[in-house]
């Protein structure tokens, strides 16, 4: 996960809750909040995803929220396209159990739906579970935190197998 507001708030949540989180920020700047909430700091960009290939290494879930990200659009489309793309193939053969991706927030929608359409064909290709957050990343934060957790609580209960 990031090491922004967001991710911070979640850092904490999921540390109170018994769990490890490993946050991402671009530059040593982001370390002490980092820590300060809890968290394993890993230096890298989702711009250059081979700089995030080994933050997967015992990791459960991955957390893509970018869907507030800002700067260069086509940096920011990337983000949402080939990047997405690539780091949802570096999944593969990993722990990762689960992606959580951001659906909603200030990059538009066009670009939230390529997103979108990445994780279900990550699903598709390589059956890796994803649940979608469309709530307003903006909005009330005890609101976007809780469909946050349920989101996790979704992805680690696991696909419903029937006993017959």
């Amino acid at each position: 996960m990031g090491g922004g507001c967001r991710g911070l708030d979640l850092a904490r949540a999921l540390v109170a809750e018994g769990h490890a989180a490993r946050c991402v920020t671009r530059t040593e700047d982001g370390r002490a909040a980092i820590e300060t909430a809890g968290g394993e700091c890993w230096i890298g960009t989702p711009d250059v995803i081979g700089t995030l290939r080994y933050a997967l290494e015992n990791v459960t879930l991955l957390f893509w929220l970018l869907g507030t990200a800002s700067g260069d659009q086509e940096k920011i489309a990337a983000l949402h396209g080939s990047r997405l793309r690539m780091m949802l193939e570096k999944t593969t053969d990993t722990t990762v159990r689960g992606v959580v991706y951001e659906a909603a927030g200030s990059i538009g929608e066009p670009l939230l739906a390529s997103g979108v359409a990445e994780m279900e064909l990550a699903r598709e290709k390589n059956a890796i579970p994803f649940e979608l957050l469309y709530c307003d990343p903006h909005g009330v934060r005890d609101a976007w935190l809780a469909e946050v957790q349920q989101a996790i609580t979704d992805l680690l209960a696991g696909p419903r197998r029937s006993t017959k």
